[in-house]
């Protein structure tokens, strides 16, 4: 492959187009199979800490840890070649202090060689971007339903239903992006509150049970793809790959039970000497 024809990895910069230009589109992956089928439709492939409720099992993300996310990490560099990769930094890994901060973002690009991590943004997680930001790591900020803190909220809750809730996001949304966030998250909040976020900072707005005028769109690609029960009402399945799995899953377990399979294909023949 000649160096004019090298497939590039998007960078900040082409994120930060999308403040004026075509929406980013956006998904998780876990894993090298699905972020190499992922990779050349997303601008930006985010290995969420979602992770921890999706592929194991748990009933958050609060119990997802940082060997979890370096592992999916490290997976999901292997399978991609473009789409700039952003992982979540688990509850508990920044919120300290800023060097705590620093320690566990660096560790994480170093150990998967990610393009940035993301920070679930309380007001008081600017101080810890601010500090990320100055040593070089790219941060990505996330407001309005933040999945880390659903103890406090009592549950998966959507935001901005109360004045002081809206007023509260916005102020999240402000200090991340003045503290150098180059693209923020905004989830589980009216059109009109993510509309108004999206005016109100400089970086790209990535939406997530938000508004169309985001400037990206994200969702959980397993639920895109149908392979869960329940989802959130903002989500659109494209696809029902749980019935496709389930059917391929049936009719292996009836021909293996009737020894259809394995078959005459499936079998190896020995080579006469």
């Amino acid at each position: 492959m000649s160096a004019q024809t090298k497939i590039r990895r998007k960078t900040v910069t082409d994120i930060a187009k999308a403040k004026s230009g075509a929406p980013l589109v956006c998904l998780t992956a876990y894993d090298a199979q699905v972020a190499a089928i992922l990779d050349s439709h997303c601008d930006i492939l985010l290995v969420g800490d979602s992770v921890g409720m999706v592929v194991h099992g748990l009933p958050s993300t609060v119990g997802v840890t940082m060997e979890m996310m370096i592992l999916h990490g490290q997976a999901v560099m292997r399978g991609s070649k473009q789409a700039f990769v952003v992982v979540d930094m688990p509850f508990g890994s920044y919120e300290t202090n800023s060097d705590q901060a620093f320690l566990n973002a660096a560790r994480i690009m170093q150990e998967t060689g990610c393009h940035a991590v993301k920070i679930e943004s309380g007001t008081y997680a600017a101080t810890q971007i601010r500090h990320l930001v100055e040593r070089g790591i790219p941060v990505m900020g996330h407001v309005g339903l933040r999945p880390q803190a659903i103890n406090v909220d009592g549950g998966f809750r959507a935001k901005g239903r109360t004045d002081a809730e809206w007023n509260k996001a916005i102020a999240e949304a402000l200090a991340a992006d003045e503290a150098g966030a180059f693209a923020i998250v905004v989830e589980g909040v009216a059109p009109d509150l993510a509309d108004e976020i999206t005016k109100a900072v400089s970086c790209p707005t990535i939406g997530i049970g938000a508004s169309a005028g985001c400037d990206g769109q994200i969702l959980v690609t397993n639920d895109l793809l149908g392979m869960t029960d329940w989802v959130p009402k903002f989500v659109k399945k494209n696809s029902d790959l749980k019935s496709v799995i389930s059917q391929a899953a049936e009719t292996y377990a009836a021909e293996v039970k009737s020894r259809a399979f394995p078959g005459p294909e499936q079998t190896y023949k020995l080579r006469k000497s």
